[in-house]
Parts: structure tokens; C-alpha cells; sequence
């Protein structure tokens, strides 16, 4: 902030840091916690809180396990406070969630999908629409996490679905404007109300979902803090994407993360992408189904791969040497501090981590020997892009603009909150949500 600040402006920015920090930490931190990490007077903290709770976006509890004197606050997320609904859309299903201010997460949909556009993203679209009426102006934004490099903000290509150019927003048919990418402004005119400079509420934010994987696991994970990490997804193919200084670098048109199409285990084989040779053909659950024999491609047969994954030594530690080759090849091209594995990934590490390392270090450049990277499982497993998509909805919601929209519509459009006595469990992985 410069001299020429107003006092409207500092208080506006000082709400909006502390809302992130409430966000960042989890909502876990006590107030006498965040004043200090913020370097605010304890005055300005109080006054900030309750104007925050007053305007529905905070709630303030008293700390787990408090026992004598005056009770300390852990300011949380108000029972009628924002919410960001995150969708990850992957090769045979998608998963839907309602996320709270501070992470917290409730599912609200698990389905199947037959593989086509229309098949996967229109069910997807009538159940957000749907989530949205009930939760009207709580809902600050979408996001949705797509298996497939995205181009120009809503463009998604997914080859072995078939999807080429596939025009996301429409097919959502979500009504409040184009897609906005992970990290590009959100602010746009429009016919709902908002004026020019703010953000529109339910403005789709369209994304890879490796890249809002390793978004999360920047905020939430192994890589927060890391100045520069390596964050590689696999599912049926994989993914990767560099992290500078928290942020996953996309590439000029949005679609980048595809260290997965580069040539980096020695392989020939032809690659739905149209490229000869791509890492992904050998890493993932469509390799370890071709090692064995069955039927691969399509977005087919994940339970069939994890069976193998479970049992066959000799095909996981085939697919985790060609993890191990290509992360040699990325470690000497980017020089990472620490590089993180999501997905099956994290299962590749655990079952034939001695099998990666083994095929990594020859590759490796001798000064990269010296002092390797760390690589870990990702600290998220497979709620990563979910959870990246729901950073992407707050990183445009926690602005100044963005609480002054939510100032005008807020607290007496909506009433409802996700019910978490129907909290389901994704079928897509084995993982409870958070």
C-alpha cells in the first residue's frame, strides 16, 4: 500500500488478507494467531472479524481443547458463508463438491459418464445448476478440472476420449459468461448486475487437472513454500507442470502441463495425442493394462488397474521406471527443489519407490547427484485437482471487488448450507473427503 491509500481501501485490503490467511491455514488458527502472522494491532483484528461476521463470511468457535480464562476464537467459515463449487472431471466419471472458506469439503455428486462431450459435461452442468439454485448467492464461483490440456480458457482436448476443441462453457450451459483460466482476472461485464471491474458470481473457471492439482499442493501440500517444484499427476496417462514460487506454470495458451506427451522413456509407440513416443504411453493405468494383457484406452478400466496395481509386481515396477527415466530427464531440464507425484503416483512411489529411484539416478546429471530432489506422494492423493479447482474459485472471490459484490447480495438471498449427513463417498478413488 502506498501514501495515497484511503482507509476504505487499507480496511478493504486488510479483510481481504485476512481472509486468506483464514483460508490458507485451513481455518484452524486462532485469532491471536492470524493478528500476529499479519502484523495487525489486536484492535484492527477485532474490528476486522466482527465486520467479517456480520457480512456472513466469518464465524468465529472457541479453540479445541480450551480450558480456563477467557475462551480463545478460531475464526472459521459462517454456516451462510461463501461457497465454491469444484468439479474434477476425469476419463470415466466426474466428482462434484461444495468447498467452505478454509478447505472443507462435502461431496455432492459422484457419476459415471459414457466418454462423449455431450455424455459427460451436460449431467455435470444440470447438477451444478442445480446446486446452485439451492445454494443462490453463496455460490462465488466454479471450478472445474478437465483430464485434458485447455486452450484459450475453455477449450479442452482430451485424446484418448476423442475430444478435440471441446467448448466447455457451452456445453455446461452455465448461464453467467465465459470460462476464466486458473489465475487470469475473473471480472468481467456482463447482463447479472455486476458493473465492469466485478467479478461475476458464477463465472466457470476451467482448468488441467494436473495443473490444479499442483495448485493445491502448493497451498496444501508438499510444494507450499517451495520456490520451485515439479508436480507430475497420473491416472490413466499422465501429467506434469513446474511450480515457481507457488504458482503452476500453464504456458501461453493455457495448455501446457503435458510432460506427459514429451518423449522421455524410449518409447515408440503411437500416441492417441498424434506424437510417437510420449512419456504417458508407459506411465499410468492404461500402461499397467497393456503390460497385462487387457483392454486399455478410452477412459476405461480403472478398477481392472488397480487390481493390477494391487497384485503385479512385474508391471508396476515396469511403469515405475518409466516414471523414474522421465523425472530424471524434467529434474536435469528444471532443477526442482522437491518433485510430487498425485494420483497413482503416490502408489507407484509406495509400491516400487527402490524401482523409480533405481531407473532415476543414472539419468541423472552428476550434478543433479549430488543433492537430488526430494520426491514424495502427494500429501492430498487424489483430491488434489478438486481441491485446486476450489482454490481457483476463492483466488477470485478474495478480492476487494469480490467481497464488495458479495457486501450487496449477501446474507438474505440464501439460507441453505451442504448437508453433511449426505456427504458422499467418491468412487473414483478410495478416499473419504476432506
Amino acid at each position: 500500500m502506498n501514501g495515497a491509500t484511503t482507509s476504505g481501501e487499507l480496511r478493504a485490503h486488510n479483510r481481504v488478507r485476512l481472509l486468506r490467511a483464514v483460508h490458507d491455514s485451513g481455518a484452524v488458527r486462532t485469532r491471536s494467531q492470524l493478528t500476529r502472522d499479519l502484523r495487525l494491532a489486536r484492535g484492527t483484528a477485532s474490528v476486522l472479524v466482527a465486520g467479517l461476521a456480520e457480512a456472513g463470511l466469518l464465524h468465529e468457535e472457541p479453540a479445541p481443547g480450551h480450558a480456563r480464562g477467557r475462551p480463545t476464537q478460531v475464526p472459521g467459515p459462517h454456516p451462510h458463508g461463501p461457497v465454491a463449487l469444484a468439479a474434477d472431471v476425469r476419463e470415466d466419471a466426474w466428482e462434484l463438491a461444495a468447498c467452505e472458506l478454509g478447505g472443507r469439503v462435502t461431496v455432492l455428486d459422484v457419476r459415471p459418464h459414457d466418454g462423449t462431450p455431450q455424455g459427460t459435461l451436460g449431467p455435470l452442468g444440470e447438477a451444478v445448476a442445480a446446486h446452485r439454485r439451492r445454494l443462490g448467492h453463496r455460490v462465488v464461483g466454479v471450478g472445474v478440472a478437465l483430464a485434458g490440456p485447455i486452450r484459450h480458457g475453455g477449450l479442452v482436448d482430451i485424446a484418448h476420449l476423442g475430444w478435440r476443441s471441446v467448448d466447455v462453457p457451452a456445453l455446461l450451459n452455465l448461464p453467467d459468461g465465459p470460462a476464466a483460466q486458473p489465475g487470469a482476472p475473473a471480472f468481467e461485464p456482463g447482463e447479472t448486475g455486476a458493473r465492469p471491474g466485478e467479478p461475476r458470481p458464477g463465472t466457470p473457471v476451467i482448468g488441467n487437472d494436473t495443473v490444479l492439482a499442483a495448485l493445491a499442493e502448493a497451498r496444501r501440500g508438499h510444494l507450499r513454500d517451495v520456490r520451485v517444484g515439479l508436480h507430475l499427476h497420473v491416472d490413466f496417462d499422465l501429467g506434469g507442470v513446474l511450480v515457481v514460487d507457488g504458482r503452476p506454470v500453464p504456458g501461453a495458451s493455457g495448455a501446457g502441463a503435458e510432460f506427459g506427451h514429451m518423449p522421455l522413456s524410449g518409447g515408440d509407440r503411437p500416441c492417441p495425442c498424434g506424437a510417437t513416443g510420449c512419456w504417458g504411453m508407459d506411465v499410468g493405468a492404461n500402461a499397467l493394462l497393456r503390460d497385462v494383457g487387457l483392454a486399455h484406452g478410452g477412459g476405461r478400466g480403472r478398477e481392472q488397474a488397480e487390481r493390477v496395481l494391487a497384485t503385479n509386481g512385474e508391471a508396476v515396477e515396469a511403469n515405475a521406471r518409466a516414471l523414474g527415466r522421465g523425472v530424471a530427464a524434467l529434474v536435469n531440464a528444471h532443477d526442482p527443489e522437491v518433485v510430487t507425484l498425485s494420483g497413482h503416483g503416490v502408489e507407484l512411489l509406495q509400491r516400487a519407490g527402490q524401482a523409480l529411484m533405481a531407473a532415476c539416478e543414472p539419468g541423472l546429471m552428476a550434478i543433479r547427484r549430488d543433492r537430488p530432489p526430494r520426491i514424495e506422494g502427494s500429501a492430498l492423493g487424489w483430491r488434489g485437482s478438486l481441491l485446486g479447482a476450489m482454490e481457483s474459485v476463492f483466488d477470485h472471490f478474495l478480492t476487494p471487488e469480490g467481497l464488495e459484490l458479495w457486501r450487496k447480495n449477501h446474507p438474505d438471498q440464501a439460507r441453505d448450507t451442504p448437508d453433511r449427513q449426505s456427504v458422499t463417498y467418491s468412487t473414483l478413488a478410495r478416499h473419504k473427503p476432506l
